[in-house]
């Protein structure tokens, strides 16, 4: 099989199916051939996050893995700096590249924007990995989140004085504000789901546990280690995943 291994970078403002205006367009890298497969990365990351499963899944996939609004090469852009919007972003990403359907798998914040998307265009979805997501703040362990949120809140009172205070902010903020998904939603999502996480993840083990007996029919797996399982133990990660799909 061919393999292809590319980036794409760009401005799109043109609207979408949805008929929303997209002022950005999602910078990304692109490989493999056959059935698409979107890779989400996670809060503060870009597309690299995944550098040890690109090359392994574009042998049977057609792998895309953008940087999300704000992240990596893909400018800010104008408004809202949210989950919700990234989802939005996602399938603006899909029209311009001709996908109408796609598996997605989700890391983190990459997690979340998965099951907000899942939801809204449930249509569009094939199978659905889901990494080290959670449904609102307290999902996260408090030795965690402490520190996340003391770092919002600091950097919210320079952002009207500081670019750079700002912008974190705006990334602190997506773990501080959202996505605020109540379990009772998740009962609307209807692609075939695998909830994967680490023995010793960020996010509390029953939360997760929450989360996969959410969504109807969801498979889950632990995997010995902590949030970073793709990066970290990226063989075991990739074999369960590619044993999804």
């Amino acid at each position: 099989m061919r393999s292809l291994l590319y980036c794409r970078a760009g401005r799109q403002d043109h609207p979408n199916k949805e008929g929303f205006s997209l002022d950005i367009e999602l910078h990304d890298t692109e490989a493999g051939q056959g059935k698409p497969l979107i890779l989400l990365h996670g809060n503060g990351e870009n597309n690299g996050y995944f550098k040890n499963q690109i090359p392994v899944f574009a042998t049977r996939f057609h792998v895309f893995a953008p940087d999300t609004r704000g992240h990596g090469q893909t400018p800010r852009g104008e408004g809202a700096f949210t989950i919700r919007r990234f989802a939005d972003d996602l399938a603006g990403f899909m029209d311009r590249h001709g996908l109408s359907r796609a598996h997605l798998l989700g890391f983190s914040d990459g997690a979340n924007i998965a099951m907000c998307f899942a939801l809204k265009y449930p249509e569009r979805v094939d199978k659905l990995i889901l990494n080290g997501g959670n449904l609102t703040p307290r999902g996260v362990k408090a030795r965690y989140q402490l520190p996340i949120e003391i770092g919002y809140y600091a950097a919210r009172l320079f952002s009207g004085k500081d670019e750079r205070a700002k912008a974190k902010a705006e990334l602190l903020g997506l773990m501080v504000n959202d996505p605020f998904l109540s379990p009772h939603e998740l009962a609307g999502i209807r692609a075939q789901t695998l909830v994967i996480a680490g023995t010793r993840d960020m996010i509390r083990t029953r939360h997760t546990r929450l989360i996969a007996r959410s969504i109807p029919g969801a498979k889950l797996l632990f995997l010995k280690g902590d949030h970073f399982i793709a990066a970290k133990q990226s063989a075991a990660f990739n074999r369960a995943v590619l044993d999804f799909l």
